[in-house]
């Protein structure tokens, strides 16, 4: 059994659902020496999540933002107000979509679908760069 874990830097983007499927295995070294195994990507922040979806369709990623604008605005009465209209939003969003996803692992790569990706959903406007933790468990 094999354990491996890193840290991922995220170079900051702008607010949107980004594709970091490349980067994160380029980032998981030793994936290729499993035949059957576990990655879990978990993201250190509370106003961006991480997500699968389809990765094939660019209009996927912009419906995806227009639509949980829709269910977080900006305008709605929030308390919590200190970092900007932005910032409570980012935090809906996030505590919907989640914090981490986990993908099978087979003969050394990930077991996605055919039109399968993971996305970090950026929900700030400046989100700055974001952390992962990569955890990779196998044989």
């Amino acid at each position: 059994m094999v354990w491996l874990q890193t840290e991922l830097r995220l170079e900051p983007r702008r607010r949107g659902f980004h594709l970091i499927t490349s980067e994160i295995e380029a980032a998981m070294k030793g994936m290729e020496r499993l035949r059957v195994g576990l990655l879990h990507v978990f993201i250190q922040h509370t106003s961006a999540s991480l997500s699968i979806n389809e990765n094939a369709d660019p209009d996927v990623p912009r419906d995806l933002e227009m639509a949980f604008n829709q269910i977080a605005h900006e305008d709605f009465p929030y308390v919590h107000t200190m970092e900007g209209p932005d910032d409570m939003p980012a935090h809906v969003k996030a505590s919907m979509i989640g914090s981490s996803v986990t993908v099978p692992i087979r003969d050394g790569g990930l077991c996605l679908g055919t039109w399968q990706g993971i996305y970090l959903c950026e929900h700030r406007d400046r989100g700055g760069p974001r952390r992962l933790v990569l955890t990779l468990q196998g044989e």
